[in-house]
């Protein structure tokens, strides 16, 4: 079983979740997604996944997050949706379709990127 250890600003709500996955503390925030896109690993993504309602991470899924990843690690940045669109091969609704929680709070989490907000 995962430990999870959450801080929680004086709004009450929490910002960050340590959860010890494999051995490792990996740092989540609040919403789920990673605090640091080196923390993630191929057996994160299919706990996550199992979490999210994923029996299984099939070619497809690993196609979307492999490409998630390799953009991000050559942009800095997740891949805006167009370049998603193109680099998949698919349309948004096929990739949307693929993750509960669509390219956001699926693909994105899986692929172990930090949350769109922090982006900004």
């Amino acid at each position: 079983m995962d430990e999870i250890e959450e801080s929680k600003p004086l709004s009450g709500l929490p910002t960050r979740k340590a959860r010890v996955i494999g051995g490792r503390e990996i740092d989540f925030d609040g919403e789920g997604f990673f605090r640091n896109a080196d923390d993630w690993s191929a057996e994160i993504a299919e706990m996550l996944a199992r979490e999210s309602g994923l029996a299984d991470l099939v070619e497809t899924h690993w196609r979307v997050i492999r490409f998630m990843r390799d953009y991000y690690a050559n942009y800095g940045r997740a891949p805006m949706n167009r370049h998603l669109k193109e680099g998949i091969g698919m349309s948004l609704m096929e990739i949307e379709g693929l993750f509960p929680g669509g390219i956001r709070a699926g693909a994105r989490r899986l692929a172990g990127l930090p949350n769109p907000k922090a982006c900004m």
